[in-house]
């Protein structure tokens, strides 16, 4: 979907016309409405900085604004297409019903593309279960990974921190084996 359609969506979610919203990111008077109008038609594409602005005021991802131009269903199938191509997402059929999945092949991003969708499955069963609200699930959605608590994501050290613990590490089996080397001797 262009970021156009996105802002609408949002704006609308919130219930908010474009004149509040243009007020709110600092448009004044008439340039207010007239400007937001520009950005929902495409006419005008919003800095880097509004569209962080405008993901603050909707209380979303900054990614829920900016995903691609799917509007239309060629649209959708090129970006299904680039999908194919980037992530491996592969087409099929099973029981007579089209279905996409991941191709294990690259194992590195099935396994993050796998446990993404597995956290996006856990939220859609607790949704159909009644478990939470079509409003939660649109939040975990709309501010995805903020919101993901399915501990697949782990922080890893910087290649700094990663350099000292095994210089440190390697320090310690140097010792270690002088130790023993001195026990050996004697």
């Amino acid at each position: 979907m262009a970021i156009g359609k996105r802002i609408r969506f949002f704006r609308n979610r919130k219930g908010m016309t474009q004149k509040q919203l243009g007020e709110i990111l600092g448009f004044l008077g008439k340039t207010s409405d007239v400007r937001m109008a520009q950005y929902e038609t495409e006419a005008r594409t919003p800095k880097h900085d509004l569209v962080k602005e405008m993901a603050n005021i909707f209380d979303v991802s900054t990614h829920a604004l900016t995903v691609p131009d799917i509007d239309t269903y060629i649209g959708l199938m090129h970006t299904l297409f680039a999908l194919e191509d980037m992530y491996g997402l592969k087409i099929g059929e099973i029981d007579g019903e089209i279905c996409l999945r991941l191709d294990k092949s690259d194992y590195s991003t099935y396994s993050s593309m796998f446990d993404m969708f597995h956290a996006w499955q856990e939220q859609a069963a607790k949704l159909e279960q009644g478990e939470i609200t079509k409003e939660e699930y649109d939040q975990w959605r709309y501010k995805y990974p903020e919101l993901d608590t399915s501990k697949h994501w782990a922080k890893v050290p910087s290649q700094a921190v990663s350099d000292m613990l095994i210089e440190e590490f390697q320090k310690i089996e140097k010792e270690e084996k002088k130790t023993s080397k001195k026990k050996k001797q004697k």
